[in-house]
């Protein structure tokens, strides 16, 4: 099984070079910038997201300001809290997900949006031209239907001699995905059980039909939403003893199987220099949607022992990261 490309660093789409080096850069004396961000219920993202402004010499309260508004993981919430966000006229909003990004796409067309990681910015609607984005968005936008296709098969290297595999799906996020991991389980030959989810109220309903219907693992897809329960789910996971691959490895870090994907903290650090960029006079229309061409592989030999599975060594020599 080929991995998308390298793990080991970080190009922009199309080569653009967007990203200068590290080092402070103040903003012009006097200026303080207004900041939205719309949470989906994923605040430790968005810390990294600050902490990155910080290096880029921004500092809270005295040249920047943040107008925070966070679902906690209530995606009912979302609609409102951006219609909010926009009513406060900041310099710039920075959110990350799909119904986020959406709602403010439909809240404002002249306020900057900086979308620090979606799934598919064309597929969702968000642009048409990942180039050139034009209009009020930009933003890292990485390969959800690819990953989502590799995912699988990396859960499948992990347990050779499963067949039936339940698919953890939030009605929320841009159902592309969805076809892709059919069509990748089809190639497989594994059979998917689709459980759909709308709120967190939906896991243990989940769960628990997968254990009836006699799944042997799990693919969580990705959503901001998930992350944002992780414990919780990872807690069911283990519950009900299902092997399950995850989008990014704070899954794994909080007990979860293994993952493979995108590294979100890096991302939502990297989204810094869009807003960097466009507080100091860019268009956002002007910035390309970004592409990470990096996938991380994390597995938790904990947790594999725990379930009584032998994770193939050729699979744990390839990880990133492995809690053992």
């Amino acid at each position: 099984m080929a991995f998308l490309r390298s793990r080991r660093a970080f190009v922009g789409a199309f080569g653009i070079v967007l990203f200068a080096p590290g080092g402070a850069r103040a903003q012009p004396s006097g200026r303080v910038s207004r900041v939205g961000i719309l949470d989906a219920g994923v605040p430790h993202l968005f810390a990294a997201f600050r902490e990155a402004m910080r290096n880029l010499g921004y500092s809270e309260g005295h040249n920047i300001v943040y107008e925070t508004r966070s679902a906690e993981g209530k995606p009912e919430r979302i609609s409102g809290l951006a219609t909010e966000l926009v009513k406060l006229n900041p310099d710039l909003i920075v959110t990350a997900a799909t119904q986020p990004s959406r709602a403010l796409q439909q809240a404002t067309s002249t306020i900057p949006i900086v979308v620090a990681a979606i799934g598919d910015a064309v597929a969702t609607g968000l642009v048409t031209n990942l180039r050139q984005p034009g209009g009020n968005i930009t933003g890292l936008s990485f390969l959800n239907t690819e990953l989502s296709a590799k995912r699988l098969e990396v859960l499948k290297e992990a347990l050779p001699r499963i067949t039936r595999v339940a698919l953890l799906n939030d009605l929320n996020t841009a159902q592309n995905i969805v076809a892709a991991t059919e069509t990748a389980a089809r190639r497989l030959r594994l059979q998917l059980q689709i459980l759909e989810v709308r709120s967190a109220d939906d896991f243990e309903r989940a769960f628990d039909v997968a254990v009836k219907n006699r799944a042997e693992a799990i693919d969580v897809l990705a959503s901001a939403y998930f992350n944002a329960h992780r414990g919780r789910i990872v807690a069911l996971a283990e519950r009900t003893r299902l092997p399950a691959i995850y989008e990014s490895r704070e899954f794994v870090d909080a007990g979860g199987l293994m993952s493979y994907g995108q590294n979100l903290v890096d991302l939502f650090r990297r989204a810094a220099v869009y807003v960097d960029r466009i507080l100091k006079g860019a268009k956002p229309g002007d910035l390309p949607v970004q592409q990470p061409s990096t996938f991380e592989l994390a597995i938790n030999a904990r947790t594999a022992k725990a379930l009584g599975l032998t994770i193939p060594p050729s699979l744990l020599a390839r990880a990133d990261q492995v809690i053992e």
